[in-house]
């Protein structure tokens, strides 16, 4: 069965709110993790068109690169270097209007111009990282920290029982 998460909703509220009603019934009882980050990075990219969006995976004292869609991605990331590396050290979303103004910035693509991660956590560890890119400055404000990471406590819930 084919799902499709394109949305003709102006409201950016209103689009999270349909998106999260599609995406739990996507991942009700899913328990593979690479397929649920996959398809999450998928049905994110189909529904609000977003630069890159990706997810990276806390292996080793780094973050490793996991599924996404879009350009071609750095694939090793250090603790509390760049903004996912300040996530998951700082265990809090990092809502970025200018990635040239963050300290530290690790530009993987010279495109992306703003920037939101949201860690993945689990009984107080920091399982992943969600990275959402846009090449438009500015994109990402409050409304995008509170879906995104109810998105995320939707999927930990699923993955990590």
């Amino acid at each position: 069965m084919e799902q499709s998460f394109k949305t003709t909703i102006a409201d950016k509220a209103e689009r999270y709110q349909q998106f999260l009603r599609d995406y739990e019934l996507m991942i009700s009882g899913e328990t593979e993790e690479i397929s649920v980050l996959a398809n999450t990075c998928a049905a994110i990219r189909e529904a609000f068109d977003f630069f890159w969006i990706g997810f990276y995976l806390v292996k080793d004292e780094r973050l490793i690169l996991g599924p996404f869609q879009g350009p071609v991605a750095c694939s090793i990331i250090r603790y509390g270097k760049g903004v996912c590396g300040t996530a998951w050290a700082m265990k809090e979303t990092q809502v970025v209007p200018d990635v040239d103004q963050f300290p530290g910035h690790i530009a993987c693509s010279s495109a992306s111009r703003s920037e939101i991660v949201v860690p993945v956590i689990v009984d107080d560890e920091v399982k992943a990282v969600l990275d959402i890119d846009s090449d438009q400055l500015s994109t990402f404000d409050d409304v995008d920290k509170l879906y995104l990471e109810k998105l995320v406590e939707v999927m930990s819930k699923t993955l990590y029982k």
